[in-house]
């Protein structure tokens, strides 16, 4: 057997593990509904640290312990259940910043190593291989986290808020939910989850638009697909009670084609456009209804 190839598999994970570890905390929580814990990595050397919202839900600050001992109280400073990241501030020195890379970048069959710092573990690490990208994960506030990291890298009990390294130790997702056997899902860090972080540094939340419809994605008929120039449409299936959408005059039944201009087929796409610019804002929303292409004005509100 071969077992150079063996050798240079484990230099590398050494090697991450070397460099991230160190500035993987271990957090104990605790809340009305009693205590918790879970991992979180320093983001920026003033004492940033980011990890998963479900970690620190409910609670207004954590203990935050490193491998080399260092144990610092770390403020909560804004929480986001949608995209299931949340930044927290230590309040004494913490160690050096991880390099943030970019998830955007990770091809499927990649390496990488998922690292966290459960309590009563002096340090987690296993690594995978990405298994598959794109991937969407619910969450308990009704909405849907894009782009999440599909690893077979096992995440250990109290992994939750961790770090997700490539195999040159940068941190390119938030290990944040174990889906099944040999299975891990991460929140990747990219162009839209920096926004986020930065935001919640900033501001403490993030502000997103309402519109208020749910649907599916179906197949439009050949000659509505060929008016349209798409193959599928969003049916809606329902619109709620008092919101936007319903004052715009959009109905169920009708096969939203594009919002703002921009062409939607799914409600992650919707989503997508919910921003907080688009808060009070009029947007176009084209429909087809009855074979007909309909276009209304409606004026999202922020989400609550």
């Amino acid at each position: 057997m071969d077992e150079e190839p063996l050798d240079a598999y484990s230099r590398i994970v050494v090697h991450v593990a070397q460099t991230v570890l160190p500035s993987v905390a271990s957090l104990a929580v605790r809340t009305r509904r009693g205590q918790g814990a879970g991992s979180a990595g320093v983001i920026t050397s003033d004492g940033y640290l980011l990890t998963s919202a479900h970690v620190v839900e409910g609670a207004e600050r954590a203990e935050a312990t490193f491998t080399d001992g260092t144990e610092v109280t770390a403020d909560v400073v804004g929480r986001d259940p949608l995209s299931d990241l949340a930044v927290l501030h230590a309040r004494a020195a913490v160690p050096p910043a991880l390099e943030l890379g970019d998830a955007k970048e990770l091809l499927v069959g990649q390496l990488v190593v998922a690292l966290g710092n459960p309590l009563g573990l002096a340090g987690s690490v296993t690594a995978g291989i990405v298994s598959a990208l794109g991937r969407s994960l619910p969450t308990g506030a009704g909405r849907v986290i894009d782009e999440v990291i599909q690893t077979d890298a096992a995440l250990n009990p109290g992994n939750s808020g961790g770090v997700l390294a490539d195999s040159a130790g940068r941190m390119v997702g938030v290990n944040t939910a174990v889906a099944g056997v040999g299975l891990g899902l991460a929140v990747p860090i990219n162009e839209t989850t920096r926004g986020i972080i930065q935001t919640l540094m900033s501001t403490g939340r993030v502000r997103r638009a309402w519109l208020g419809i749910a649907g599916a994605q179906i197949p439009l008929p050949p000659a509505a697909a060929a008016k349209v120039g798409s193959r599928t449409g969003l049916q809606v299936a329902q619109v709620i009670a008092g919101s936007p959408a319903e004052e715009a005059g959009l109905h169920r039944g009708d096969v939203v084609i594009s919002v703002d201009g921009e062409p939607v087929v799914t409600t992650t796409a919707v989503q997508k456009l919910m921003v907080e610019g688009a808060i009070g804002r009029r947007l176009e929303v084209t429909v087809l209804r009855n074979g007909a292409l309909v276009d209304v004005v409606t004026v999202p509100r922020e989400l609550k």
